[in-house]
């Protein structure tokens, strides 16, 4: 950087012409394009063009570089190259490029100053969540499809941890609900416990009847499997069976979740009925599903100029999202309908109609209407604007034990805000004046007229002092609504340029104000070139400078006092209800249905509270995982992308510290309580399905390499026959297997074992073979050992040049490494003269002397197995890397999928048994985007041909490699891009332009694309690459590497 300058001339501007040369330099290197800016930086810097880049590029680029560096895994994490990427990214070299130019329009937003406010606040607020949400999605725990992975412990449950739903087929729906109230004590005791009499089971005849029965006893076996089982997932089938005719999953396939709850609530208080003894078979109050879910509201109103009362049932609450922004308002809407004028309102009803709650359940659920249908269109839509709710809310203000009070509080509110818009309208005009199409603040107009008058016609002066002037007086109109958001009057600067009248306000008080002499910012002999009057006298001067500081200070004094009453009048609105009268029914917030997509597709998923563990979890049908308030915030308020809140379930404090009462110790003997305190049949029942478990597991391991193909050749196979002496010696099959890895990795290196043979020349003639053998065994030994303990660079891997350098890196046995040495000695394909060929033959001999004592072969086998499948995965990456440069984006993802997914078997064993994950990771998600890209274009391209091509890319590449990288412990930049993907295919939902027959297999597409857990999906294994050798295969990965270290800094943000 240093350099560069200097080649550009690091000293200062002079005239208009070099000062133009500097800015126009300055733009070049940081890639800031406002010339305000870079004037005032210039200056700062007095006229010291490096000085100035230094300060514009360190000081307010440096933490938002190491931010931008962060949003994506350093290619080269750890290294000494990878840490200098935030610098190469925040100093960019001139845009000549469009790489670079990307990188510097990417830059830009972060560095400057002059940023409008709100693209400052995407650029920040995305980076400040990511970056608490790094911290809980570090370390999770996941569950994975059954039989994806080859190892038992991954499909098992660990522990206490709660267990995941199998979907089978469109049904997210029916686990995010089932999980919702299984998590539910209260709720979980009364399906485990259900039970009826014999002599009511006889005397049930209705088809009803038996169904809800039938349900009742699904439900209880998936309860009791649930709080049981040793599977990570269970499996709801025989539940779902008796759903299937009611919700005609022929012609829905994807659920509504208010509908089932609805429908499930219905079949359980049915059910239940039949275990209350009631005189009246229409009394439900005794019933225990009832009491739990369903509460009471009462409506009054006036209709057709008559008052009416009448009280209504509940169990689901519905609320409409549009026109609001938090789930209080949304109530608030819901409770109040229409306003009567005062010649019709009666002393009672306020309103056109008022609801008041007159009974809350223990459980309260509020559905979030977000689905409406769109009359143009003709078909339903999703609204996808924000909508908060808090983790506690309290219901006092809607009871109608409240309801005088809370009326009271409702024409203060009423009258609080139309005190609030006169004096928005009052500030508005002292912000917004003028009478033409461009208005200003009038304190500022009042600065601008004395500015004017105190200029006086002057010699030209440095073209840079004069355009210094202008940024000094720049000025735009500050937003209304940004200055009602200050309570201490405080004016913010959300518009590029205003800093005159809104730094003086933000920085003085009204008192100062009035002592402080109204002076220009800029002495008058250093304006130039602006207008000025032709004559002013000096009594005139006085004179408008007098009653300029008078009326500037009033206006100012007017403008303090305006905004000081809003922010009172806003204060006294947010804190009408915070009266500790009205905070004595809190309800916690327990579960979060979440659906993402549009109105006709999508996924169900849920958040549900974990009282024991005092934290969020999110279940995703299989897949339960740790989670937080913010990632709860972020994928369920909306506003951001296609997934919202559709459900939310609060629990009243009794209940929630029931729960909390019952915390006598780990959750897993709470767990153990529970199932203790089954009935025979259902613990019975649980033990037959963990015996099923290991029995298929056992089957599972059988079958294993039957049903999942080898990812890499066998080096068996590949291998030569390389001694036909072996035989005897290694008569096993194991040892058969060992002898051709480790003789395949004596090929491999049989050119740098011949040079250490070739060295050995005087020992050799000197001594005799054996201590030549030594010398050369100690000298190799000796190299390679130091070799592994060279500082990695971007560019070089040791580890592909030697098989000991893998070893001694990871810390092998000594007699794994000692035997391996040996073995490069004993390599047939030495034979190159008398001295190889004795050196070989004293090598083979000694082999033989080590016994099975001296060395476990099994362990021998698990090293050269784990360098084999190294050298494998670093093949595969190198092949992907290369054809994703040449744009082969379908080839290339193949490889970069397997290399990943090998690799990671690999780092289970250490952090350098593997290859870099996070370069794999970051190209495998480059790829996959830009293939995503390639199959959506096809698509809509409507001619047959290429929409079957785009079809075909997707359901064999792209979805099968999202599959697998949820099954992982996936990483935030992993999941938004999935994320992009998806939504990039749900925008095509209900275009105009796309045809009817396109939109039918779009809707056939996404389900796959959304919801994709109950099939198991098979990536094509890519073509087999026979293993380099190693100064090839290092040599190879030298140029891929520096090519990528090449381009990363410029495209990777």
């Amino acid at each position: 950087m240093t350099a560069e300058l200097r080649a550009r001339g690091g000293g200062g501007g002079g005239g208009g012409g070099d000062c133009q040369m500097l800015l126009n330099q300055m733009k070049e290197i940081t890639g800031i394009q406002d010339s305000a800016f870079l004037l005032a930086a210039l200056k700062a810097a007095k006229g010291d063009l490096m000085e100035a880049v230094t300060f514009l590029t360190e000081e307010h680029a440096q933490e938002p570089a190491q931010d931008l560096a962060a949003a994506e895994p350093s290619a080269w994490e750890g290294s000494a190259v990878g840490k200098q990427v935030p610098q190469n990214v925040s100093a960019a070299p001139a845009p000549h490029s469009q790489d670079n130019l990307h990188t510097a329009s990417a830059v830009r937003p972060l560095e400057s100053p002059k940023a409008p406010a709100a693209e400052r606040d995407a650029a920040e607020r995305p980076q400040d969540t990511h970056s608490a949400e790094n911290k809980n999605r570090s370390k999770r725990k996941r569950c994975e499809v059954w039989g994806e992975n080859s190892k038992q412990n991954d499909w098992r449950r660990a522990g206490d941890w709660p267990v995941g739903m199998k979907n089978i087929g469109n049904t997210c729906w029916f686990s995010a609900v089932i999980q919702s109230l299984f998590q539910l004590p209260e709720f979980r005791r009364l399906v485990l416990g259900y039970s009826l009499p014999q002599n009511v089971l006889e005397s049930c005849r209705s088809h009803t009847g038996k169904r809800n029965i039938a349900f009742m006893q699904e439900l209880q076996c998936l309860f009791a499997l649930m709080l049981g089982t040793r599977r990570k997932f269970v499996d709801p089938s025989a539940a779902l069976e008796l759903l299937r005719d009611v919700f005609r999953s022929g012609e829905e396939p994807q659920q509504d979740v208010s509908e089932f709850t609805h429908k499930l609530l219905d079949w359980l208080e049915d059910a239940f009925q039949l275990t209350v003894n009631v005189t009246s078979p229409g009394d439900k109050s005794e019933n225990p599903m009832v009491q739990l879910f369903y509460g009471t509201f009462l409506t009054e109103g006036v209709h057709e100029g008559n008052t009416f009362s009448k009280i209504e049932t509940f169990g689901q609450y519905p609320l409409q999202v549009n026109g609001y922004r938090n789930l209080s308002e949304c109530l608030e809407g819901a409770m109040v309908e229409g306003e009567m004028d005062e010649a019709t309102a009666s002393q009672s009803v306020k309103y056109g109609q008022e609801r008041w709650f007159t009974k809350l359940p223990p459980v309260l659920t509020f559905e979030l209407s977000r689905f409406e249908f769109n009359q143009s269109l003709g078909q339903p839509e999703k609204i996808h604007t924000k909508l908060e709710f808090p983790q506690t809310i309290y219901m006092d203000r809607y009871l109608y034990c409240n309801k005088e009070l809370i009326q009271i509080k409702r024409e203060e509110i009423k009258r609080l805000k139309e005190k609030m818009v006169t004096l928005q309208q009052k500030l508005e005009r002292y912000m917004e004046y003028g009478s033409g199409p461009a208005r200003f603040p009038l304190p500022d107009m009042l600065q601008y007229v004395l500015e004017f008058i105190t200029t006086k016609p002057a010699v030209a002066v440095s073209s840079a002092q004069g355009s210094q002037t202008t940024l000094l007086h720049s000025q735009a109109k500050p937003h209304v609504l940004d200055v009602l958001s200050q309570p201490n009057g405080i004016l913010e600067r959300t518009d590029t340029s205003t800093e005159d009248g809104a730094f003086f306000l933000a920085n003085s008080s009204p008192q100062q104000n009035s002592s402080m002499e109204l002076q220009p910012s800029i002495p008058p002999a250093e304006l130039s070139e602006h207008p000025a009057p032709h004559v002013v006298s000096e009594e005139e001067l006085n004179l408008v400078r007098t009653c300029l500081q008078r009326w500037r200070n009033e206006i100012k004094q007017d403008v303090q006092d305006l905004k000081e009453s809003i922010a009172r009048t806003n204060l006294s609105i947010e804190q009408m209800y915070l009266d500790p009268l009205l905070r004595q029914v809190p309800y916690r917030l327990h579960a979060v249905l979440v659906h993402e997509g549009q109105a006709n597709a999508g996924h169900y998923w849920a958040f549900i509270y974990n009282q024991p563990r005092k934290r969020w979890l999110k279940y995703n049908d299989i897949l339960v995982t740790d989670s937080s308030w913010e990632e709860l915030e972020r994928e369920s308020f909306g506003g951001l992308r296609n997934a919202s809140a559709y459900c939310l379930m609060y629990i009243s404090d009794q209940v929630s510290c029931a729960g909390a009462d019952e915390d006598e110790g780990p959750e897993a003997v709470q767990i153990q309580k529970e199932v203790e305190a089954l009935t025979p049949e259902l613990r019975h029942y649980i033990q037959e399905d963990n015996w099923r478990l290991e029995q298929e597991a056992e089957e599972w391991e059988e079958e294993q390499s039957c049903k999942i193909p080898q990812m890499e050749p066998s080096p068996a196979s590949e291998s030569q026959d390389l001694s036909s002496e072996s035989g005897p010696d290694q008569s096993s099959v194991c040892e058969q297997s060992v002898h051709s890895l480790s003789s395949e990795h004596a090929r491999i290196a049989k050119e740098q074992t011949a040079k250490a043979i070739a060295n050995t020349a005087d020992a050799y003639e000197k001594n005799g073979v054996e201590a030549a053998l030594c010398e050369a065994f100690h000298e190799e030994y000796s190299r390679l050992y130091l070799l592994s303990k060279e500082t990695p660079t971007p560019q070089n891997d040791a580890r592909l040049q030697h098989v000991l350098i893998y070893f001694l890196q990871n810390n092998a046995p000594q007699q794994v490494v000692e035997r391996t040495l040996l073995e490069q000695f004993a390599d047939k394909n030495l034979s190159y003269d008398e001295r190889s060929i004795s050196i070989m033959k004293v090598a083979r001999a000694k082999l033989r002397e080590i016994g099975p004592d001296d060395v476990d072969m099994e362990e021998y086998k698990r090293w050269h197995e784990d360098y084999s499948l190294f050298r494998k995965v670093s093949i595969y990456l190198l092949t992907g890397l290369e054809l994703y440069q040449k744009r082969k984006y379908q080839e290339s993802l193949t490889y970069l999928v397997y290399a990943y997914q090998s690799n990671t078997k690999l780092l289970l064993k250490g952090t350098n048994r593997g290859v870099d994950e996070s370069l794999i990771a970051l190209y495998r998600r480059k790829c996959l985007l830009k293939l995503n890209e390639v199959a959506a274009s096809l698509f809509v391209s409507s001619e047959e041909a290429r929409v079957s091509e785009g079809v075909s890319i997707l359901n064999e590449l792209i979805i099968p490699c999202m599959h697998l990288m949820n099954n992982f412990e996936i990483s935030r930049e992993d999941m938004d891009a999935i994320e992009v993907m998806r939504n990039h295919w749900c925008s095509y939902l209900g275009r105009e332009d796309m045809d009817a027959k396109l939109q039918l297999k779009l809707g056939e597409l996404l389900p796959r694309l959304l919801d994709g857990s109950t099939e198991v999906f098979v990536l094509k294994e890519p073509p087999k690459i026979r293993p380099n050798f190693p100064y090839d295969l290092c040599s190879r990965f030298a140029a891929v590497m520096e090519s990528i270290h090449g381009a990363s800094t410029v495209t990777v943000k």
